[in-house]
């Protein structure tokens, strides 16, 4: 009678091992299809608010002065991410008295920050590539230039201003508009 039990317990101990050993069955899954839509942003520029103090100088002499971060924001989301910054002076005034906008000249300066593929080009890399100022949106002068790459961009750069004051101006605190534009 011992030898059966044995025969049986063996036997049961394989069936056991067999069923411990079987593969997993999966468990039951649904798939589901999910899409979403990028759409088109827009082509921005930002620049600070103001008023911004360069410095001070007496007749006949120049200040030179950061206006502070300007940044462009492309997302658009195009093929290629082409864009075009450039910048526009009124005169500046003191009362009645005024240093006309082609005595400020500009300059970029390199990038501080950049996002996005393709090229990213300054207007004026260095001080000895400042450029007098212009007085209308149709004169304006480049100062940042993107090329290339897709979807997006962004780029920054914090430009100086080289304000060459006449000997003829009076002694005052002198304003003027300087505006960056981009397309």
């Amino acid at each position: 009678m011992r030898k059966r039990f044995a025969a049986l317990t063996s036997a049961g101990a394989g069936a056991l091992l067999f069923i411990l050993a079987a593969p997993a069955v999966a468990a039951p899954s649904a798939d589901t299809i999910v899409t979403f839509t990028v759409s088109a942003g827009s082509l921005d520029i930002t620049a600070p608010d103001g008023p911004i103090d360069i410095g001070s100088t007496a007749p006949a002499g120049s200040v030179t002065g950061e206006v502070g971060p300007v940044t462009v924001s492309d997302t658009r989301g195009g093929a290629t991410s082409n864009w075009t910054a450039s910048v526009f002076a009124t005169d500046f005034t003191f009362g009645a008295l005024n240093v006309p906008f082609a005595a400020v000249q500009y300059w970029s300066g390199p990038a501080t920050a950049t996002t996005g593929g393709g090229t990213f080009t300054p207007g004026q890399p260095t001080a000895g590539d400042a450029v007098p100022l212009a007085g209308t949106t149709e004169t304006a002068v480049t100062v940042f230039s993107h090329a290339g790459g897709t979807g997006g961009s962004t780029a920054t750069w914090n430009p100086s201003l080289i304000v060459s004051v006449p000997i003829t101006a009076e002694v005052g605190a002198y304003s003027g508009t300087v505006t960056h534009q981009v397309a």
